[in-house]
């Protein structure tokens, strides 16, 4: 018994691809030899398997069984051996499965996959992003960069990555230069706005190095320090301190402001923004404003400009960047 304890202690210490293909050279040896040793028992190969199948996996069905000498010595070949190496082999799949679980929440993964979202900075303005972007699209791959100890979120399409956002490894982990977005969040552990701005600097221009074709967004907490972004060609900046300030004296003035900007910002409740193709029957502004009234949508804006109403007679650019706002169901009838 030392001897076979011995051999298994060897075989655990095997690789498991190797140790995957030696299971099954034992496997399919043994069905080719119990046929010949044993063909009164086994008239055929798939009887032979089945029988070996239901020893090392210890199941038993006795619906086959050798009774010839040399059959039965392969059988306890396989009881002694091939039992103990089975069990060894599911025991290091286990093993795998549960290694992998554990590298992902610890976030030493590396990301392979394309078209997906990163957000860089965990905190709860990230987690809020985070539950639009899966309400938004639920089949969306999104990566979270941060240096947390445990991945804070983990699904079938959210991935954590650890490590820090200033070098080449981490963001290389993430597939940054086959990303969708990358969306930078401020530090809220540092006090100092200017430290802040600095650090979502250097992340900023690591990634614009790395992937300048990416769509980059960048939360800074100070309006005059955008300046400073403008020669890395970040595409667009959030003012987190700006907008509340102005959402609450715009409520204060006008009662119900916030609840509009709330409905708009929130894809839970009311109508949404959308962006919808154009299509080749509007030629002006005008054509389009008034077919999307037809459906339930109204236009608002061109990209950035929102002075459609003065612009009707125009031509539609072939770059446009139509957005509408609209409920759900009207926006999945306007882009099919």
């Amino acid at each position: 018994m030392l001897f076979f304890r011995q051999i298994i202690v060897k075989i655990i210490k095997v690789n498991t691809i190797f140790l995957i293909a030696i299971s099954w050279f034992v496997i399919l040896l043994c069905t080719i030899l119990i046929v010949h040793l044993d063909p009164t028992s086994f008239s055929n190969y798939f009887e032979g398997f089945w029988w070996v199948m239901t020893t090392v996996t210890t199941v038993g069905y006795g619906d086959f069984s050798p009774v010839t000498t040399a059959g039965r010595i392969l059988a306890i070949f396989l009881y002694i051996v091939g039992i103990g190496l089975i069990g060894v082999v599911i025991g290091k799949v286990v093993d795998a499965f549960s290694l992998f679980r554990k590298k992902q929440e610890e976030g030493k993964i590396v990301y392979k996959g394309s078209k997906h979202y990163i957000l860089i900075g965990w905190s709860k303005k990230a987690q809020y992003a985070l539950k639009e972007m899966m309400a938004s699209d639920g089949e969306v791959d999104i990566i979270i960069i941060d240096q947390l100890e445990k991945a804070p979120m983990l699904t079938d399409h959210v991935f954590y990555i650890s490590g820090e956002p200033t070098t080449e490894d981490t963001l290389n982990r993430a597939n940054i230069r086959e990303a969708k977005a990358v969306l930078i969040f401020a530090d809220d552990s540092i006090g100092d706005n200017q430290l802040v701005d600095g650090k979502t600097f250097l992340i900023a221009s690591t990634v614009e190095a790395l992937a300048p074709h990416v769509h980059t967004v960048v939360e800074i907490m100070e309006e005059n320090h955008i300046k400073n972004f403008k020669h890395i060609n970040v595409d667009e900046f959030i003012f987190s301190h700006e907008t509340i300030s102005s959402l609450a004296v715009r409520t204060a003035f006008t009662e119900g402001v916030s609840s509009l900007f709330s409905q708009l910002l929130n894809r839970d409740f009311g109508d949404d923004l959308y962006q919808i193709p154009r299509k080749k029957e509007w030629n002006t502004y005008s054509d389009a404003f008034h077919a999307l009234l037809k459906e339930g949508a109204t236009l608002i804006a061109d990209g950035r400009n929102l002075g459609i109403n003065r612009m009707l007679s125009d031509k539609i650019k072939d770059d446009a960047r139509l957005f509408v706002i609209c409920d759900e169901a009207t926006y999945e009838r306007l882009i099919k």
